[in-house]
């Protein structure tokens, strides 16, 4: 369906929008296209229907920039065949490779990177960036920063940071109410940030053409990164951590709410450290019970995503296990267990620190769902190291897992390694970490038949009487599915109980319970 505003004032009167890579970058698509939308551009599914093409890209890996280039490669094909007009790229390929990417692919007529996307109408229009000659969106996070006052709203570029309430955070747990001194140290803290030299950004991620169902959403609580972890080009992408305020966030929260979400995955680079950057105490424990207290009922389900596991602290566990709406489920990427992996890779973390935090989690939420993501052939990885994570694979603490086989990336510590390791061999090992997983998930399932569990019903399937659903332990997109079978009509965002009958590989397989019926027996006089 193609959403037409009332008017457009150019020679570009329509937009397809290509949005690939992570949750994180479809939320920059969804604002980049509410901004393209409210412009009176027509967003249309179909790219070879449109005036321009804007491709959202992602630059995390190699493979995510071959993906990338072969749709930039095709919108430029539109556009030498005279049905396209304009092709934008933007995201974090952009961010990373800048005006080299011109190199290959000539044919693009605006670059548009992650600390620019507010000005993607200009660069759907047509319009120059007069701040570089070469005429592209190219900034970078320290030109956006700027001194601030820290009394009321001050605009800096991306959002607004919003003065501290001393109420709610007393309510948090932070300092107790009329302690001036202390209110006036954490806005301090939130208005110069941890190093004292700027005011922190953040992305005010209201007003998105949303791409995703109507009744689930993603909510970003920060973006960028400050871990530095060996292998990953985040921190050179999207910059330092920045939080956002708790009152954007709520606001942010309530917006999704109204747009239909029942469900709200919170996303960031790394979710667990949120607050730490703006002086915030409470933390992801705080925002967790403000969520949980404050949004309205219409959201039925919060779910974690992306937390870090050398930052999990006892306040968050126990923040997961008392916020009735916050689910039991955790999405925590470890990517290795051996001590001398997580070394090289600057993780912060050891075995038995993980260890111990896997089975506090186990222990303090019974019924939790742990979700993670590992990499196999990281530089220097011995036989015995791969060995060590396969058996702590096969111990069964995920219900989902993902392998990737490690990408030498330009630019990070590890792809300068020696010792790398062959395709060939990152791949066998990926293939062994799988199975391993398979074998868990599969005796699980097994074990599960019988169980009455709540789901969200996500679309109809196929096959007649057949509907797509999600239980509190499967994250849209990533996770399985468990299939639902009813012989009354379902609809997406419907909550129900159902109960499980079977399993199909990673998947389950469920039934609505038929309504017990009241047979009245005639007595015979």
């Amino acid at each position: 369906m193609t959403f037409r505003p009332d008017t457009a004032d150019s020679d570009v009167q329509s937009v397809a929008f290509i949005s690939l890579g992570c949750a994180k970058n479809l939320v920059d698509s969804e604002r980049m296209l509410g901004l393209l939308a409210s412009d009176g551009i027509a967003v249309t599914p179909d790219p070879a229907d449109a005036d321009a093409v804007v491709i959202n890209t992602c630059g995390f890996l190699e493979a995510s920039k071959q993906e990338s280039m072969a749709e930039i490669h095709e919108a430029i094909r539109l556009k030498t065949s005279g049905r396209v007009k304009r092709v934008v790229v933007a995201g974090c390929l952009v961010q990373r490779h800048k005006t080299k990417l011109l190199a290959e692919a000539p044919g693009i007529d605006r670059l548009v990177g992650v600390f620019d996307r507010d000005r993607i109408v200009e660069a759907v229009r047509g319009a120059c960036n007069p701040r570089a000659g070469h005429g592209h969106f190219l900034g970078k996070y320290h030109e956006l920063s700027g001194a601030g006052r820290t009394q009321g709203l001050e605009s800096v570029g991306m959002g607004q940071i919003a003065p501290v309430d001393v109420s709610e955070s007393a309510r948090d747990g932070d300092f107790a109410p009329g302690d001036e001194s202390q209110a006036a140290r954490i806005l301090r803290k939130q208005a110069l940030g941890k190093r004292g030299r700027r005011l922190p950004l953040f992305e005010d991620d209201r007003g998105r053409f949303r791409l995703t169902p109507r009744h689930f959403a993603y909510l970003r609580i920060s973006e960028g990164c400050n871990q530095g972890c060996a292998f990953c080009t985040i921190p050179s992408i999207r910059g330092p951590m920045r939080s956002k305020p708790v009152e954007q966030i709520l606001a942010e929260a309530r917006e999704l709410s109204a747009d239909g979400a029942v469900e709200i995955l919170l996303i960031g680079q790394d979710t667990t450290s949120y607050g730490t950057d703006i002086g915030y105490a409470p933390g992801l424990a705080g925002l967790l019970r403000r969520l949980d207290r404050e949004l309205a009922r219409d959201v039925a389900w919060i779910r974690l995503m992306y937390a870090y596991p050398s930052c999990f602290t006892d306040e968050m566990i126990d923040a997961l296990a008392g916020c009735g709406r916050v689910l039991k489920y955790v999405d925590m990427p470890l990517q290795h267990i051996s001590d001398a992996v997580l070394s090289r890779m600057k993780r912060k973390v050891s075995k038995a620190q993980t260890l111990e935090l896997l089975g506090k989690l186990r222990q303090r939420i019974p019924g939790i769902a742990l979700r993670t993501t590992l990499i196999a052939g990281s530089p220097g990885e011995t036989d015995s190291e791969h060995a060590e994570l396969v058996e702590f694979v096969r111990e069964g603490w995920f219900e989902h897992l993902g392998v990737f086989a490690y990408s030498a990336e330009p630019g990070t510590p590890m792809g300068r390694m020696a010792g790398q390791v062959p395709e060939e061999l990152k791949q066998g090992r990926l293939e062994e970490l799988m199975l391993a997983q398979q074998q868990v998930v599969f005796a699980r399932n097994a074990g599960r038949i019988g169980q009455s569990i709540e789901v969200l019903i996500e679309r109809p399937h196929d096959q007649a009487d057949t509907y797509i659903a999600r239980s509190r332990r499967q994250a849209p997109e990533i996770d399985s599915v468990t299939y639902v079978s009813s012989h009354e009509p379902l609809h997406a965002g419907q909550i129900l109980d159902v109960t499980i009958s079977d399993y199909q590989h990673y998947d389950q397989i469920a039934a609505v319970p038929r309504k017990a019926r009241r047979e009245l027996a005639v007595l015979a006089r």
